[in-house]
């Protein structure tokens, strides 16, 4: 049984949202600002959890999930809706996203603070020479929520530095385990562009501690998607101060591809 906050109604000619959240979170983080914010621009606004966070259940254990197990995820909803979603990622939730994607046709998806397997890589070596211990701890003996282990690991990591504690607190409250196997497979290669057809927005944060600068952009080359960059903002862009911008891009870019 998938997770599922479910708002609004489709007031205007406009198709459904599902929101796709990122690693160590759930459908929540999706609901303290978006959700009410989309349904009151008239979509119906639903996130999920992937199975084995917030409420959704799984039939193997967390670390044996993979990537292609949180597409099925995403399948599983959209077979539910009366008619096709627009997509919108967060983080790992963007190559759910663009996997589901290569196989599946869209009216639009929208990328937050996504990455390309090479700028992962950086991330992780720039991680290694600040934190070794943690990250070898994370990935040998541990799981990847471990590098969000201190509010102070937190704010490096989600948050830009202007981010008031209590919005850092109450997102650590909330991080919860990953799969290891998922967030491995975020280096391998990206889904073939020629396989996707759905018009693309990607959203890239500018003091983005869990990407490299320039990533975001870099994938939207390769998808030749539009691009907007949010600057002194952190990676978890729904809960940001200034998340309202971001949601305002999203629902004027969407009322742009439907004309």
């Amino acid at each position: 049984m998938l997770e599922l906050i479910d708002k609004g109604a489709a007031t205007r000619s406009a198709a459904p949202l599902l929101f796709v959240h990122g690693a160590c979170s759930s459908a929540q983080l999706w609901d303290d600002h978006f959700l009410d914010f989309f349904a009151d621009k008239g979509y119906r606004a639903i996130a999920l959890s992937l199975r084995g966070h917030g409420d959704s259940s799984t039939s193997k254990p967390l670390n044996d999930c993979s990537l292609a197990d949180y597409v099925e995820d995403v399948g599983a909803i959209v077979a539910q809706l009366s008619s096709p979603p627009v997509l919108i990622g967060h983080s790992m939730g963007c190559w759910v996203v663009l996997n589901y994607l290569t196989k599946h046709g869209a009216p639009a998806g929208v990328l937050m603070a996504p990455g390309t397997p090479k700028g992962l890589r950086r991330w992780a070596f720039r991680a290694v020479k600040r934190h070794p211990w943690l990250v070898i701890r994370s990935n040998v003996f541990g799981n990847p929520v471990d590098l969000f282990s201190t509010p102070a690991l937190v704010r490096e990591f989600l948050f830009s530095a202007q981010t008031p504690d209590s919005i850092v607190m109450s997102c650590m409250s909330r991080l919860e385990p990953e799969s290891a196997r998922a967030a491995r497979e975020t280096v391998d290669q990206l889904p073939d562009a020629r396989d996707i057809t759905a018009p693309l927005l990607v959203l890239g944060a500018g003091s983005d501690g869990s990407r490299i600068e320039g990533d975001a952009s870099a994938l939207a080359g390769i998808y030749q998607a539009d691009v907007e960059i949010f600057p002194d903002m952190g990676h978890v862009m729904m809960l940001e101060p200034r998340w309202s911008d971001v949601a305002e891009r999203i629902h004027t870019w969407l009322s742009s591809q439907s004309r």
